[in-house]
């Protein structure tokens, strides 16, 4: 498997291979955890069937089927694929958040809140230039 291979385990990419294969907003977002202006993403008006993957390895996330427009200025959707995202507790900002973050290669991609609609109840807020889209053919 080459370092450009985009399936390959983060833990076995350097930061410079990371910094190689992503754009400077990319790194700075999937790899430093920040967070993208909101309005920015072009995913916002996205509107095709398909499905939206990790920006860093190419992972499936989210059936596009699942998107809806929160009005918070990120694309936003109310359920993952199965195993596609993993979870953890963020206490930045002065305030507990629940990060999410791409289940293969731990870039971090949004947060997820509890006032989604149904049936999950659930909004994952992502940044847009952590996803890329693959429409259905």
């Amino acid at each position: 498997m080459s370092s450009d291979d985009p399936t390959r385990d983060a833990a076995a990419r350097t930061d410079a291979e990371w910094r190689r294969i992503l754009s400077p907003e990319q790194y700075r977002v999937l790899r430093q955890h920040g967070t993208e202006r909101p309005g920015s993403s072009p995913l916002n008006a996205e509107r095709r069937a398909g499905t939206f993957v990790c920006a860093g390895c190419g992972q499936p996330l989210f059936e596009a089927e699942t998107k809806f427009d929160a009005g918070c200025g990120w694309p936003s959707f109310y359920k993952p694929l199965d195993e596609a995202v993993a979870t953890s507790d963020d206490d930045s900002l002065f305030m507990r958040r629940t990060e999410v973050h791409c289940a293969r290669c731990q870039g971090h991609l949004g947060h997820v809140f509890e006032d989604g609609p149904a049936p999950t109840g659930l909004r994952y807020c992502m940044n847009g230039v952590s996803l890329g889209f693959e429409p259905e053919e």
